[in-house]
Order: structure tokens, then sequence, then C-alpha cells
């Protein structure tokens, strides 16, 4: 993949509660994948635990996002849907929140 960022389609997000998550398509190099970011990942984008806005923090943080889902996208092992981690942010894990790192 050539590209540095995933073109999310806003229309697919899905809050998968039980699994703590948020769900989404993006397509990169002509090439649509499925995806899903952790509620963890949410939280260390905006400082603030999903409390039922779990879409509406990933739309907020979107460009954050799109990088990220790049990022994990290079080391997509083609099997299933793509993680987005927090190793795949630009930030750093806020320091004080280690239980966030696992």
């Amino acid at each position: 993949m050539a590209e540095d960022r995933v073109t999310i389609d806003w229309t697919t997000l899905l809050d998968n509660i039980g699994d703590r998550q948020v769900e989404f398509s993006g397509e990169a190099s002509g090439e649509r994948y499925d995806f899903a970011v952790q509620y963890d990942v949410l939280e260390a984008l905006s400082a603030q635990a999903p409390d039922g806005d779990a879409v509406a923090l990933a739309q907020r943080h979107r460009d954050e996002l799109e990088k990220a889902a790049g990022r994990a996208l290079a080391r997509f092992d083609g099997i299933g849907r793509t993680i987005v981690s927090g190793n795949d942010l630009d930030q750093a894990w806020p320091a004080g929140r280690p239980h966030l790192a696992r």
C-alpha cells in the first residue's frame, strides 16, 4: 500500500458496544477494507471515555483516525478486520493512563 492514510466511509461507522469498538469500512489504493478501533484508542485520542458517543468521538478525530488506519493497514495480514491500535497513533499513550497501553 503506497498511501499513508485510509479514506474512511463515514456512513459505515457502527458502535459495537459488546466488543467496545467502532467498526467501519475504508478505501486505500482502490481497495475496500474493514476496520475496527477500540474504545481505548478513542479515549487516548479524545482524553474522554466513550459513553454512548463512540461514533461521535471517531468522527471528531477523523484525520487522526484515517492516518492511524493507514498505519494499521500497513501491517494487515489479509485475514478479517484490521484493528486500529494505540500503536498506530501519532501521539504517545498518556503517561497517567498506563492501563490503556495493554
